[in-house]
This record gives C-alpha cells, sequence and structure tokens, in this order.
C-alpha cells in the first residue's frame, strides 16, 4: 500500500506533469533562437533523487515535447551525476553536457541538469535538451550530411558545470561561445535553459513547502511503481511469443546503401524484450546512433501500441529490455559520427518496431509515417556582416491506421516540432519560401489513407551560402500495413539562379549562390486496409481537396472520378 492517500498521489503527480511544462514553457518563450522558440526543438524532464551517497535520479515526469529526446534524457543526467555525485552539488550548480558516448544524443542537443535543494537536502534534479542552430564544427548548423567522424560535426561536451553556485562559469562559456559560429544566440538560449530549470527549482519547493518533504519523496516513489504496474498489465495484454520486422535506411551519404534496422520484439508475459541483434555495423558516414537514441524510440513504439496515457517515467520503462549490440547503428561507438543517427536511425527503429507490433497486432499500430527528420541547414554571412546559422527539419505524412487517414504535413514520430513560419524564415535569415504546399497522391493507398508529404521550396538571397540535406525514404518507402500501399518516396532538388535544375541525394551538401532554390519534397506516409475497402465519400472528398489525383482515384481505388 502507498503511504500517500490517493488524492494527494494524483495531485503531486499532476504538479509534477505541469512543473516539466512550465520548464517547456520558460525556455521557449526565453530562447533567442527560432529553432527553439518557434519550432520548439526543445524538451523538459524532472527527476527524483534518492537519500544516500550513491543516491541515484530517475524521471517522473516531462513535458511531453520530443520523443528522441525524452527517451535519452535520463543517459545524460546519469551521465551527469557520475561526473558530479551529488555529494559535491549545490544549490546554483547547472551541469552542462552532449557527448553523445555519454549520455548525450547528438552534439547540437545541448543538455542542462540542475540539483533542487530544499531545506539544504538534494531532492530532485531538473533537466532540459535544446537543439542549439550551431555548435560549431566543418559546416554551419553543425547537422552536416558529409562527416564522418564525430570530430568534424561541432564542439563535444562532456559534463561540466556551466554555473557554480549561480554564478557563470565565464571559462567553460568562453570556451563554447568562441568555437560557435552565432555566440550571441547561444548565449542566449543556454540562459533560458538556465531559466526553465530555475523555474523547476521553485515549483519543487513550494510542492515540499505544502505537502511535506516526505510526503513528497514518498509519492514520487509510488508515481514510478504506479506507471510500473501499468506498462506492465499493457505488455501482459499482448500476445506472448517473437516477431521480427527488418526495415532499411537509403545509405549513409558515404557509399553504404541499405542500412539494416532488424528487431525481434518478445513478449513474456508482463516484460519485453526488443533486440536489434542483425542490425548492420556502424558505417562511415554521420547517421549512427548511440544507445541513448535507440532507447527513445523503442520507449516511444511501446508507448504508442500499449496506453500512452500510462504516465511516462523511469517506472514506465522498467519492464523493457533492450538489446543493441555494441558497434553497430544502433549502438556506435566513438568515433562514428552520430548527428544524424538521432535524426535518421530514430525514425526507422521506430518504424521496424511499429512494424513488428503491426505483425501481430495491427489494430494497435501504424503503418510508416514519412520516416525522416528531412533535415536542412543553411549557414553563411548576412547583409549586415553577421554570421547565421539556420536549422530546421520539414514534416511530412504520417501513416494511416485503423478507423483514420493518416495527418498530412506533420513532425511523426520522433520530431514532434512544429515548422519553422516562413515569416520568421525571411525576417531572421537572408532567405525566401517560395514555395510551401501538399504532395498531392504521397499517401499510400488504402482503407485509411496515408498522410501527405509536403514540398517547401527556399531561395537563398546571399551569395557564399553553404546548404547541407541529411534526408532519407528516397529509396525505402513508408510501408503500408494490413493490405495498404506504401507511401511516396521524397525527392529533392537544386534550382541555380541561371536556371539549371538537378535532382540531388538525401544526404548531400551544396555550396549556393543568391537566387539558387533548394526544393525539398517529403514522403508520404503509408496505407492502412485494402484499398478497395475505402468509402467513396472518402475518395471524393480527397478528390474534392485535391489531395489525389483523377489518376490515383482510378488507379488505386478503382473508381471513376466522374461518378463520385
Amino acid at each position: 500500500m502507498s503511504e500517500v492517500d490517493p488524492v494527494t498521489l494524483e495531485v503531486l503527480r499532476n504538479a509534477c506533469v505541469a512543473v516539466a511544462e512550465e520548464m517547456n514553457a520558460t525556455l521557449v518563450r526565453t530562447s533567442y533562437s527560432p529553432n527553439i522558440k518557434d519550432r520548439r526543438d526543445c524538451s523538459c524532464a524532472l527527476f527524483d533523487v534518492g537519500e544516500g551517497e550513491a543516491a541515484t535520479a530517475e524521471m517522473i515526469s516531462q513535458a511531453e515535447n520530443i520523443p528522441v529526446h525524452l527517451g535519452a534524457m535520463p543517459y545524460s543526467v546519469a551521465a551527469a551525476i557520475e561526473a558530479f555525485p551529488p555529494a559535491e552539488l549545490e544549490d546554483g550548480d547547472a551541469v552542462l553536457l552532449n557527448d553523445p558516448f555519454h549520455g548525450g544524443a547528438h552534439l547540437p542537443d545541448m543538455t542542462l541538469v540542475t540539483p533542487v535543494f530544499v531545506e539544504g537536502e538534494l531532492v530532485a534534479i531538473a533537466a532540459n535538451r535544446a537543439h542549439h542552430a550551431d555548435v560549431g564544427g566543418g559546416r554551419a548548423g553543425s547537422v552536416a550530411a558529409d562527416s564522418t567522424e564525430i570530430y568534424q560535426e561541432g564542439l563535444r561536451v562532456p559534463p561540466v558545470k556551466l554555473y557554480d553556485g549561480g554564478e557563470p562559469v565565464e571559462a567553460v562559456f568562453d570556451l563554447l561561445l568562441t568555437n560557435v559560429r552565432t555566440p550571441k544566440e547561444r548565449r542566449g538560449d543556454f540562459r533560458a535553459q538556465r531559466a526553465a530549470n530555475r523555474t523547476a527549482v521553485e515549483r519543487v519547493r513550494d510542492l515540499a513547502d505544502r505537502h511535506g518533504l516526505d510526503t513528497l519523496r514518498a509519492a514520487t516513489t509510488e508515481i514510478k511503481a504506479y506507471a510500473e504496474r501499468r506498462m506492465r498489465a499493457e505488455i501482459d495484454d499482448l500476445p506472448d511469443g517473437t516477431v521480427r520486422f527488418t526495415d532499411y535506411l537509403d545509405d549513409d551519404g558515404q557509399g553504404t546503401e541499405d542500412v539494416r534496422i532488424d528487431v525481434a520484439v518478445t513478449v513474456d508475459g508482463d516484460e519485453l524484450v526488443v533486440d536489434f541483434d542483425g542490425t548492420s555495423e556502424q558505417v562511415p558516414g554521420a547517421i549512427n546512433a548511440p544507445l541513448a537514441v535507440t532507447a527513445s524510440a523503442t520507449y516511444y513504439a511501446v508507448r504508442c501500441v500499449t496506453d500512452p496515457d500510462v504516465p511516462p517515467n523511469a517506472g514506465t520503462y522498467r519492464p523493457i529490455d533492450i538489446r543493441a549490440p555494441e558497434g553497430t547503428v544502433v549502438n556506435a561507438q566513438p568515433p562514428a559520427a552520430v548527428v544524424g543517427g538521432n535524426l535518421e536511425i530514430s525514425q526507422r527503429a521506430t518504424d521496424a518496431l511499429l512494424g513488428a507490433f503491426g505483425e501481430e497486432a495491427p489494430e494497435r499500430s501504424v503503418a510508416a509515417a514519412q520516416g525522416t527528420m528531412n533535415s536542412v541547414t543553411f549557414g553563411g554571412t548576412s547583409r549586415d556582416g553577421e554570421p547565421f546559422a539556420f536549422y530546421e527539419t520539414i514534416g511530412g505524412g504520417y501513416g494511416g491506421r485503423a478507423g483514420a487517414d493518416g495527418m498530412d504535413g506533420v513532425h511523426a514520430h520522433m520530431s514532434n516540432t512544429l515548422n519553422t513560419p516562413a515569416e520568421v524564415l525571411e525576417t531572421v535569415y537572408p532567405v525566401r519560401v517560395r514555395r510551401y504546399e501538399y504532395r498531392p497522391d504521397t499517401g499510400g493507398g488504402g482503407e485509411f489513407r496515408g498522410g501527405l508529404g509536403l514540398r517547401r521550396d527556399i531561395e537563398v538571397l546571399e551569395d557564399g551560402v553553404a546548404f547541407s540535406l541529411l534526408a532519407d525514404r528516397r529509396r525505402h518507402p513508408p510501408y503500408g500495413l494490413a493490405g495498404g500501399e506504401a507511401g511516396a518516396l521524397g525527392e529533392d532538388y537544386l534550382t541555380r539562379a541561371g536556371g539549371d535544375t538537378e535532382r540531388i541525394p538525401g544526404k548531400s551538401t551544396h555550396d549556393l549562390d543568391a537566387g539558387d532554390v533548394v526544393s525539398i519534397r517529403t514522403p508520404g506516409g503509408g496505407g492502412f486496409g485494402d484499398p478497395a475497402d475505402r468509402d467513396p465519400d472518402a475518395v471524393a472528398r480527397d478528390l474534392r481537396f485535391g489531395k489525389v489525383s483523377a489518376d490515383a482515384v482510378r488507379q488505386v481505388y478503382g473508381l471513376d472520378p466522374s461518378e463520385l
């Protein structure tokens, strides 16, 4: 039996969630860069800390932000407190890190970890992760498709104090800001991250004052136990046995094609084993992923096919055993280039896991979404002589599922960010959005259609702009489920100012001048169910809204457009 009465327990559970959500609101509101302020490429979580010198931190709540951040955040917090044990921390400290091989995901994702003291006792840890638009490296934006080792990708930061006793460690700030292209923006975003964590410090102290420290500690322990019980019950409802699924990334951008993601999902009572044995060895290109990223994908997929209302915390993940062989693209070892693993391996691992669950229980799963983040970076010098670095991901089609079509033009699965509004892009950077629209006929046919991909054409207005594209699903389409058809492949083009157009690889870098236009055309989502079973009224609606063409109505659904 819990030491906390049920009403108080539920109040505190929701209060902890509210703390994480308010942290995120603070981070978004006070950040400098459009990537955080407008796209909301950031995440926040709250951890409790056990008593004693060997205390460990476990996640108790999170804001519902970026799945690839949130599943990996516990690894970063663990690395931070390993480097700075609780006995060495004091009020006002904040530990920064981004090292993918010590708890991080990829270098642009900077994680800030702050201890929360109540009456001199360490009771919690606040953590947030924000994608910085530039952290140095060989190319502006620090998401280069052509990197082959992590040393090219930017400044690698092991756990280090950014604030000590409430005061900024200026030597660390100097080191960080000297190695990036946009130091003013970076300093502002670091300060926003600190403000977000300080919000958590204040709110946790309020909870301790209101309910008592002993009650708060007991409640956080029970919150995790409650989540574990619910997740075990959900897993127990799944059919016992092992299901395998294989999917592929197109390539690594360095000549390696058909990068294999192989997963075996075993349900044994109330426990789940996810085994990636058979997955490709780590590759020369920048699509390798550290274990934390693979764990994020696994936790996310399991939540999708069980009950997403199970509180996401450390207890939720206790019944899940992840086995990812070292030296593979799902558990890469130094000095592998990993910037794209966070972006692309995370998506393909999710596709493989949802495909495996879909083989056994399609009504619980979903056809493949676009399966890529379509990462684009632009960098150079603006007209006023200031350097700039712009990064964004571009949405695409979501997979169809039992009872519903896939969503059109969204950031699916591990991304979950917003788009960058054209007005913001054109105000802040020397670019112009020439075209931004859905791509008709890109959603896979099915009883429930896959979502449509997007087309986004961006013109650069200055000479000497470096452009990098890191995208996938240009050769291997998003799969359909339960008889549904695959979604359309993505395509990418570069039109020079003189009018010459070429199709460019999904992982490539280019030097642009004023008047050059890049066109990113993202994949659609897979369909669910036999297209012959689609409601003719739904087909007519899609035709009327321009989501499907008359030819697709005839070829995919076997209907006469003139009769709809």
